[in-house]
């Protein structure tokens, strides 16, 4: 006993100066500090080291030396830039690496070199492009990688060599969309792959059967537009999800070669109708909700493919106007009745043409398929656009071809056209009369071009038009006037350019606009009356701007708007009211991720019951308005917010611990409580009115007694 009192007396006084040591546990928490480098003098028997939110820039070799018994290392928010090649050698032992929230672009051979028994490495929210390979090769045990919100645009062949025992690999929130064939094949161990949230504009399928073991696969939110026969070759896949993408249609043997898919799912697509997915025996649910289902007789084969393969179906028509609302499984064939197309032809829903219906061929070099009504020129080097497909056209794909302009009248007799792609094309000019006759064109995607300006002449002939991408292209405003002659447009996408604001009259004649993505770039202010055109709004994405405020003015007259991203904002100060004028109809709120200092005690006001989702992670305020009427919460986000932890934060300590939720809040402040989770700190326990047990509430009885004045004091 007297040895080890003198141990622990000589590990205190060892503990660096602006840190806190428990030598009971091996813990040392040195968190938000201005540490600029790895302190040499901490106890040489810790195990979990945090070292949040100070600024060490660069990692150099060897900084670990001194503590070779980590088993813990936690370095978020710390600046980082740069790994030397050894930065972390003779860490033996450590199982948890945590670098998520810092700046490093590049991962080199040896960065990672010494973890042999790492198991869990977090990488997130850096801006990695490349990584060196081998840069994993001495990972033998990790289990988990989460690369997610970097800035990886292609993964070549091999980059995750070494990992022979990776579980889960996550590239969430990139911007892939290329991925070399034998990208994911040495892994032979993995089970999840999440790659939703990128720029994937096809199912990456040669690089996907590498996977014989990975049971989920997560594609949602990518622009993947259509599903290929056999696409899809993954042996022991149960799970699929490609939720929020772009999908118009999927072939009826896309999932044949993976057998064991038992879970499909397609919401919130844009397909009115599915054939019978014969080629996937085991699926037992499949999931369509928010997809425009067009419960017609086109859809009853595939209503009865449900039936017979007994597959769960969630999903409900959106027209004909008869059904619109009922659900799948309890349509009966004789209601799909087939008295006219709604409100366009489908790829899916078409009838089949006779051949004879159309004189015109393929043009030369590209594939047409008459079965499906497809047309693709992808890829092909060509300087001009081809004329003479099929006139039953209903899908033409010319994306990654150098054409430069589209003229006027570029697309003749193609009256059936529903989508047409036009990404990285080099456009820089779309002429006045360019997509003339294209009367059931829906979906336009020029994402990816070099397009700064756009008239609304360049758009007559098109009115059905109903989303249209122009994200990634050189727009420094949005162009004024240009909507009046699309009565019909549902979605604007122009997220990426160089928007600096958004004006009065900007979106004049988008009177049916309901999703307006402005995301990524530069918006310093919006007019009060700038989005008051678009009346039935229902989402708006502004994160990544340069906006110093809410724009609350410019929220007036918008009664459907259901989600408001802000995140990634520099708005430090949040005042009274913000979001009064949706107060009725917000569902879902992003503000994290903008250094947000102060929120004001009444900025919440006249939200409740309606918000689902509060994303408030990644911030510097100390303390958040009282939500307890946020009684809807669904997901609440809260991590790495530095709560100061004292008797002023009781309601919202009270508040999370009855929420069924996990918030990831932590005290950032008095010293003592630092790092400790907000439900579990003791600080709470001497304020006033605390009783133990009940998740922290006052025994309500007690406190209505305590609250009535005794007759001997009246």
């Amino acid at each position: 006993l007297l040895v080890a009192a003198a141990l622990g007396v000589t590990s205190a006084a060892c503990c660096p100066a602006p840190c806190v040591c428990d030598n009971l546990r091996a813990h040392v928490l040195c968190l938000n500090g201005s540490l600029t480098a790895i302190p040499d003098t901490i106890p040489e028997l810790t195990r979990k080291l945090d070292l949040r939110g100070n600024s060490f820039v660069v990692i150099p070799a060897g900084a670990f030396h001194a503590t070779p018994y980590l088993t813990h290392l936690d370095l978020q928010r710390c600046k980082v830039e740069r790994l030397e090649e050894g930065a972390f050698r003779g860490l033996g032992r450590l199982v948890y690496l945590n670098l998520a929230s810092n700046g490093i672009a590049l991962l080199y051979q040896e960065s990672l070199n010494g973890l042999s028994s790492l198991q869990q490495l977090i990488l997130e929210g850096n801006r990695l492009e490349e990584i060196q390979l081998g840069a994993f090769g001495h990972l033998g045990s990790l289990i988990v990688l989460d690369l997610r919100a970097n800035a990886f645009v292609y993964l070549p062949n091999m980059v995750f060599q070494g990992l022979q025992i990776l579980r889960w690999l996550c590239l969430s929130h990139n911007a892939l969309h290329v991925l070399g064939n034998e990208a994911f094949a040495a892994l032979p161990a993995l089970r999840r792959l999440s790659l939703d949230h990128n720029e994937l504009q096809a199912l990456p399928g040669e690089a996907l059967a590498r996977l014989d073991g990975a049971t989920r696969l997560d594609l949602g939110h990518n622009p993947i537009t259509y599903v290929a026969e056999g696409a899809l070759a993954m042996a022991s896949l149960r799970h699929l999800f490609l939720n929020h993408a772009s999908l118009q249609d999927v072939a009826p043997d896309a999932f044949a070669r993976s057998p064991q898919l038992r879970i499909l799912d397609l919401r919130e697509n844009q397909m009115q109708g599915l054939p019978p997915l014969a080629g996937a025996g085991g699926l037992v649910r499949v999931t369509l909700d928010g997809n425009p289902l067009f419960c017609s007789c086109h859809l009853r084969p595939f209503q009865k493919w449900l039936a017979r393969a007994r597959v769960q179906a969630k999903g409900a028509c959106a027209a004909p106007p008869a059904l619109r609302g009922q659900s799948l499984n309890s349509l009966k064939s004789p209601e799909m009745r087939c008295s006219g197309l709604w409100p366009y032809p489908s790829p899916t829903a078409l009838p089949e043409q006779p051949q004879a219906a159309s004189s015109r061929q393929c043009p030369q070099g590209c594939v047409c398929s008459p079965d499906f009504h497809h047309g693709s020129c992808e890829n092909r080097d060509l300087r001009k656009i081809p004329q003479d497909f099929p006139e039953d056209t209903c899908l033409l794909n010319l994306r990654q071809n150098p054409f430069r302009i589209v003229p006027p009248d570029a697309f003749p007799g193609l009256k059936e056209l529903v989508s047409l792609y036009l990404q990285r094309c080099s456009i820089r000019v779309l002429h006045p009369g360019a997509l003339r006759g294209l009367e059931s064109l829906v979906y336009l995607y020029l994402t990816n071009n070099h397009l700064s300006t756009v008239t609304a002449a360049a758009f007559e002939g098109a009115p059905q038009l109903a989303y249209l991408d122009l994200d990634h292209n050189a727009f420094t405003r949005v162009p004024a006037g240009t909507f009046w002659l699309l009565p019909n447009l549902v979605s604007l996408n122009m997220q990426y350019n160089s928007i600096g604001e958004l004006a009065e009259g900007d979106l004049a004649g988008a009177r049916g606009l309901r999703w307006l993505y402005l995301a990524g770039n530069a918006i310093r202010h919006i007019a009060p009356a700038a989005l008051a055109p678009a009346k039935m709004l229902e989402k708006l994405q502004l994160e990544g701007n340069h906006l110093s405020e809410v724009p609350t003015a410019a929220l007036w007259g918008l009664p459907a708007l259901s989600e408001l991203k802000l995140s990634r904002n520099p708005i430090k100060h949040m005042g009274d009211n913000v979001f009064l004028p949706v107060a009725c109809s917000l569902q879902r709120l992003y503000l994290d991720n903008m250094g947000l200092e102060q929120i004001s005690p009444y900025a919440f006001t006249g939200l409740g019951t309606k918000i689902r989702s509060l994303y408030l992670e990644t911030n510097k305020m100390s303390n958040i308005p009282d939500t307890s009427n946020f009684t809807g919460l669904e997901v609440l986000n809260l991590q790495d917010v530095p709560f100061h932890c004292d008797c002023q934060l009781l309601p919202v300590h009270r508040w999370i611990n009855k929420l069924n939720l996990r918030v990831g809040a932590t005290c950032g402040s008095p010293a003592e409580a630092q790092g400790l989770k907000v439900k579990l700190s003791t600080n709470f326990q001497t304020c006033p009115g605390w009783r133990q047990g009940e998740a922290g509430e006052t025994n309500p009885k007690k406190t209505k007694a305590a609250s009535k004045p005794s007759k001997k004091k009246k």
